[in-house]
């Protein structure tokens, strides 16, 4: 293998914690979505930033290919080692590592997961509030600037994270930003790599910003006639100032998916699900407030969840609305695409979008956190059938062309990866090259996971 030496000086460092077994590998070569599987040709499993400096260092002097890996869970082949090479799963480093309560703050390593962290901190009073739904990896949510259902009111990642611990391609270990809440110190290195997908680095401590649990929660369901009523009920919350902590829709075809999959039983239409926090006064009041928008738009059914475990279970079926559409066509697969808008614009955006998926030969439900103007549809498609493929992936396209016509991004959390590499020139232009010159300059062997972001020869 033309890796051999590589992977030879690499067990000298790991010893069994370097995998070549077809399972591991197998593991670790697939992806949530719709792309092939591309295993890697061997998987690491380091438990100190030095094991990992001394992993980029050896990769580097051998030109090996390195994939980082959280959880898995990117939808747009982020993990995935299309070139071979090694990938490095950072499932041993998943401790957390101090909670400073007074400031509000956590130091965590990258393995860990979100819902790892918020378990450590039940009794601290404190919780981490960026949530995307599935468990994914602390290091994974900064590497791909997630966000997700609360992001409306908590912001997504590029919020969250103070500071960061950071191995590059050479080895070395840089620290970016501190534990203060603000700095004036030179470029924005934190930023840099938040969003980076594993190309300028690999992450291996994080300094994390927490929130105050809230004295009280409320959420309710109601459904609308129509998206169109339901969106402007959306656009008006949002405008008006309404702090919501979660906004989310869920059209008709994702309601019966649910129905299906977590025997609820939900009227067959569009539904906003909501989530208030703060004080028992400042909910009752939101609530309130909410209720009449919803009215004035010919909403119906507000329905409270108001025990702990059922806001749970509606989250959860929230949560699980992917898997939910998937079981609802057995033997499909799906381009889980998703866009992002001007709140302005959203309205436009999703009905032009829902009069694209009418016309198409596939079903796609659409959902989202649309408080922040941010949708996704599920393009369900038969893998064995290329014309239901093509008209995926052309409904995928104009979702994305419109939302860089309506001033949008291509993806408001899911990323690029490999899926959406084609839309970078025209949502950046000349941006897309300065990016390719920062990446030049810090990966100039362009090993950190290669194919991805950014134009490579």
């Amino acid at each position: 293998m033309p890796h051999d030496a590589a992977l030879a000086a690499l067990e000298t460092v790991l010893g069994d914690r370097l995998s070549r077994s077809k399972p591991d590998l197998e593991a670790h070569g697939t992806s949530e979505t719709h792309f092939p599987p591309t295993p890697p040709d061997a998987v690491a499993y380091p438990e100190t930033t030095e094991e990992v400096s001394r992993i980029m260092a050896i990769c580097t002097d051998h030109g090996l290919p390195v994939v980082g890996w959280g959880a898995g869970t990117s939808l747009e082949g982020h993990a995935l080692a299309v070139q071979g090479g090694l990938c490095v799963d950072f499932a041993r480093m998943a401790r957390v590592v101090e909670v400073r309560d007074t400031d509000m703050v956590a130091r965590v390593q990258p393995g860990l997961t979100r819902e790892g962290l918020n378990a450590e901190l039940r009794a601290t009073g404190l919780f981490f509030p960026v949530d995307p739904g599935a468990n994914a990896s602390l290091g994974g949510m900064a590497s791909t600037r997630a966000s997700g259902t609360t992001a409306v009111r908590y912001g997504t990642m590029r919020d969250a994270v103070l500071a960061l611990e950071v191995v590059l391609a050479d080895g070395r270990v840089i620290r970016t930003g501190s534990a203060a809440p603000k700095s004036s110190a030179g470029y924005d290195l934190t930023a840099l790599m938040i969003g980076s997908e594993g190309t300028l680095g690999l992450i291996t401590e994080l300094t994390l910003r927490l929130q105050g649990q809230p004295e009280a929660i409320g959420a309710a369901t109601c459904a609308f006639e129509t998206i169109d009523t339901a969106v402007e009920a959306v656009t008006e919350t949002i405008q008006t100032g309404l702090p919501m902590a979660r906004i989310e829709f869920v059209d008709a075809a994702t309601v019966a998916a649910v129905n299906a999959h977590s025997k609820a039983d939900f009227p067959a239409r569009p539904h906003l699900m909501v989530e208030f926090h703060g004080t028992p006064a400042g909910v009752a009041e939101q609530a309130e407030r909410f209720g009449e928008i919803v009215a004035e738009h010919g909403g119906t059914g507000f329905a409270w969840a108001d025990r702990p475990e059922d806001r749970s279970r509606l989250w959860r079926m929230r949560h699980q609305a992917y898997w939910a559409i998937l079981a609802a066509r057995p033997g499909t697969t799906a381009i889980v695409t998703d866009v992002c808008v001007p709140i302005s614009a959203l309205a436009r955006a999703v009905a032009e979008t829902q009069a694209d998926i009418a016309a198409a030969p596939i079903p796609a439900p659409i959902l989202g956190h649309v408080g922040d103007g941010n949708f996704h549809a599920i393009l369900l498609m038969d893998p064995d059938a290329p014309a239901e493929r093509a008209a995926a992936e052309e409904l995928s396209r104009r979702m994305a062309e419109r939302a860089l016509r309506l001033g949008g991004t291509v993806t408001g959390e899911h990323g690029i990866g490999m899926g959406k590499l084609r839309y970078m020139a025209a949502e950046h232009g000349a941006g897309w090259e300065v990016m390719g010159t920062l990446k030049q300059a810090l990966d100039p062997q362009g090993i950190l996971n290669p194919g991805k972001m950014l134009q490579q020869d």
